[in-house]
C-alpha cells in the first residue's frame, strides 16, 4: 500500500495521520488521507482541488507533476510527503 505522510508543520493547525492507503493515483491517495482528517483538504487542495502553490508533493522523491487532477500514478510500495513551502529569515 502507497504510504502517505504530512509535513509536521501542519501539527499547528490539525491532526496529521500517517496512512497506508490501496491507491492507484496520487488523488486516490489524498482521498484517504481527507477521509482519516477532512480540515486537511483545504490546506493542501484549492477550492477548483487543485495543489495550493505553496504545498509540494513528492512520489518516491520526485515531485508531482500534475498538481491540478493529482492522476500520477502510485506504485503499491509509494511513498508520498506532502509539504508546506515556509517563507521567512
Amino acid at each position: 500500500m502507497a504510504r502517505v505522510e504530512f509535513t509536521p508543520q501542519l501539527k499547528r493547525f490539525t491532526e496529521i495521520p500517517r496512512i497506508d492507503a490501496p491507491a492507484a493515483t496520487l488523488r486516490e491517495a489524498l482521498d484517504a488521507a481527507f477521509e482519516c482528517n477532512p480540515r486537511l483538504r483545504g490546506y493542501v487542495l484549492d477550492d477548483q482541488g487543485h495543489v495550493r502553490a505553496n504545498v509540494v508533493i513528492y512520489i518516491d522523491g520526485q515531485a508531482s507533476r500534475d498538481r491540478l487532477a493529482q492522476a500520477d500514478a502510485l506504485r503499491p510500495d509509494s511513498s508520498v510527503y506532502v509539504l508546506q513551502a515556509l517563507s521567512g529569515g
